[in-house]
């Protein structure tokens, strides 16, 4: 089967949470107040909608009589689903003879694949359900196959290139504005990779991450490796703020001077969470400091605080608690095992010390680089039906939809209209306004 059809695996290594079962029991007792009388069933409700159309079922009551008189009703809203379903968008053009003998005939509407009998909804619908709900195309395929349509596995994939060819320009348009800005986020996560180097083997490549928090964009672009390469080609015209989980790739950005590294609380507060099983009075005592950053943060955002005000906030309330950590650290370096997990926990915080101070010195930075990772987590893992990219083209593809896709979830944008609008009206836009058709229209 094609390479973009074929595969299961993970797309992404799924981060494990929670902590390892030590093996070891015990018996645990309780007593259990007995509630009198029968307990109500609690009603699990939904919103309705508005924007939801309403299919109306009047049921009359068997008693009624002719000379019945309406006095009111009761309504009852139940949330339904229709299935989707394919239909055929059938085009008819009729063909004339004028008194001067021309024949005339209306233009073919703009088709997105003009070689293919394929519209943009069903090719919107097709990459949804495989980037956004996870869905093979094999599967997609057998789908359609129970509603008594038959799609070679070839045609389909062949639509999918047409349509990421189509797509490339607009691509190129949202890495160049993830880049227009003085302050990125940056993440990296493996991808199994299918080669011809070794028959049944996988390369582990990586789907390279940037955010730019500003303008609510996410490029996703695949490399080989996780080597500075793919930064250093990627960022080689950034000046700025860049922020990262502190992997060494980045460093050397620091000594050129170009670019100021910011490191993310996140990680750090994570390994002190891990440690607690060692030592669980430091670990704590470090959690609840850094927990008092967060709730500044949250303050911060609940005021809807500007950038100027944030800034302020941060060095009356946020300062002073991190010089307390950092004193702390200090004080308790020496007095833990180096290779312990509160050892390494202390270890890394003060290395990334500078880095990690470095948010409260502009009010537009973030404390973490949670937004980078809760945003791609969702479109990234397929929990139970992972694929892995059937070549290094396929993989870069697959970064270019987890782009649009990702944009997508920043702005709150529904990706499978914007999609189908996207497709539909990309062919005859003007190549250097492209940038109107990303998600959130950026400028």
């Amino acid at each position: 089967m094609p390479d973009d059809i074929v595969g299961q695996g993970k797309l992404f290594d799924e981060q494990e949470t929670g902590n390892e079962p030590t093996g070891e029991t015990e018996q645990i007792t309780y007593d259990r107040k007995k509630k009198k009388g029968i307990a109500k069933r609690k009603t699990l409700e939904v919103s309705m909608p508005e924007h939801l159309e309403r299919v109306e079922q009047i049921i009359e009551p068997d008693q009624k009589q002719d000379d019945s008189k309406r006095i009111g009703e009761f309504v009852t809203e139940i949330l339904e689903y229709k299935p989707a379903e394919l239909f055929i968008r059938k085009i008819i053009r009729p063909k004339y003879a004028t008194k001067s003998g021309e024949v005339i005939i209306a233009p073919m509407p703009e088709l997105p694949l003009p070689k293919a009998n394929v519209g943009a909804s069903l090719l919107a619908k097709m990459i949804i359900d495989k980037f956004a709900d996870h869905l093979p195309f094999y599967r997609q395929l057998k789908r359609f196959k129970r509603e008594g349509v038959v799609i070679a596995a070839s045609t389909y994939n062949g639509w999918y290139r047409q349509v990421c060819e189509l797509l490339e320009p607009l691509y190129e348009t949202l890495v160049k504005h993830t880049l227009d800005t003085d302050y990125l986020k940056a993440d990296e996560s493996p991808i199994p990779v299918q080669t011809s180097d070794k028959k049944g083997a996988t390369h582990k490549g990586y789907q390279w991450v940037y955010e730019n928090p500003v303008k609510k964009i996410i490029a996703f672009q695949y490399h080989k490796s996780r080597s500075k390469e793919a930064p250093d080609e990627m960022l080689k015209n950034f000046k700025g703020a860049l922020q990262t989980d502190g992997y060494a790739a980045y460093n050397h950005f620091e000594k050129e001077k170009k670019i100021k590294l910011l490191a993310c609380m996140a990680h750090a507060r994570r390994k002190f969470d891990e440690a607690k099983s060692n030592d669980k009075v430091r670990s704590e005592h470090v959690l609840l400091l850094i927990q008092q950053l967060y709730a500044i943060e949250r303050k911060a955002k609940e005021d809807d605080l500007g950038q100027k005000e944030k800034y302020q906030l941060r060095q009356i309330e946020s300062v002073p608690i991190l010089n307390e950590l950092q004193a702390y650290l200090l004080k308790q370096k020496d007095k833990v095992v180096p290779q312990s997990a509160i050892g390494k926990a202390i270890s890394y915080c003060l290395n990334q010390w500078h880095k990690l101070i470095r948010y409260t010195e502009n009010g537009k930075y973030d404390i973490d680089n949670n937004s980078i990772e809760n945003k791609i987590r969702p479109l990234a893992l397929g929990r139970k039906n992972y694929l892995f990219a059937g070549s290094h083209e396929s993989a870069q593809r697959t970064a270019m939809m987890y782009s649009f896709l990702g944009t997508c979830a920043l702005n709150d944008v529904n990706p499978e209209k914007w999609m189908e609008q996207t497709i539909s009206k990309i062919a005859t836009h003007s190549a250097n306004k492209l940038y109107e058709l990303l998600p959130g229209k950026v400028v």
